[in-house]
């Protein structure tokens, strides 16, 4: 029992590390968006998040969208209290509409960049561009959908789940648990958590890896591999 105490303070303690996290990173999308048209420059932090999350995505698929993505932050911490939190439709993870949004955002913005490949200030106005469209879909779902509905379909986040999507899976106590759902509730992103119960591992590749789930599991039957 004090084993078991001392994990769920550890959870809780992940939890809200994540949150000052979040809420210091997402100002990075605000300030992009408001003055990257001004200071294209801004908008090289757009492929910044993008390198980073995908370098990352090899180690622990979707980590940095649930944790380090100043969007991601953003929609979990402002959008959240005005989104209905609807279910995300299932054909948004469609994974030939994934590609085509992919293979549609990068021939976008690759031949965007065509157009006057010797400007940096150019290249930020693309990224700035990129940036002020996506988020802007991404603020319709939240407001109609959920919040994270963009989430589903990122191209970003698409790649991190290819490439390392099935590692450091969330490991599920078929006898603890107790089919309550809080953790379906609580997932950043809409994840059907008990599905996996009987297998005992959430092998869903879009896991957002942000332990909101163990965290409000009353009987602690979620954990993180060792």
């Amino acid at each position: 029992m004090k084993k078991d105490n001392q994990l769920n303070k550890q959870d809780f303690l992940a939890v809200k590390r994540r949150k000052i996290i979040q809420w210091i990173i997402l100002p990075i999308v605000i300030i992009t968006i408001l003055f990257g048209w001004k200071y294209p420059f801004l908008g090289f932090s757009v492929p910044l998040v993008m390198l980073m999350g995908i370098a990352e995505g090899f180690f622990r698929g979707r980590y940095v969208c649930g944790n380090l993505c100043p969007r991601g932050a953003f929609f979990d911490r402002i959008m959240y209290g005005l989104s209905p939190k609807k279910n995300i439709p299932g054909f948004f993870r469609n994974k030939y509409l994934r590609i085509l949004l992919f293979l549609a955002l990068m021939g976008a913005m690759i031949y965007r960049i065509s157009l006057d490949p010797a400007s940096v200030v150019h290249w930020g106005r693309v990224f700035w561009i990129m940036c002020v469209a996506t988020t802007s879909l991404g603020l319709v779902l939240a407001i109609f959908l959920h919040q994270r509905s963009w989430c589903s379909f990122c191209p970003v986040g698409s790649v991190q789940n290819v490439l390392g999507g099935g590692k450091g899976q969330l490991k599920i106590d078929k006898d603890k648990c107790i089919e309550c759902k809080r953790c379906e509730k609580a997932c950043t992103l809409n994840l059907p958590i008990v599905r996996y119960k009987n297998t005992g591992i959430m092998s869903h590749r879009d896991c957002l890896k942000c332990s909101e789930c163990i965290a409000v599991c009353p009987e602690q039957a979620l954990s993180w591999p060792d």
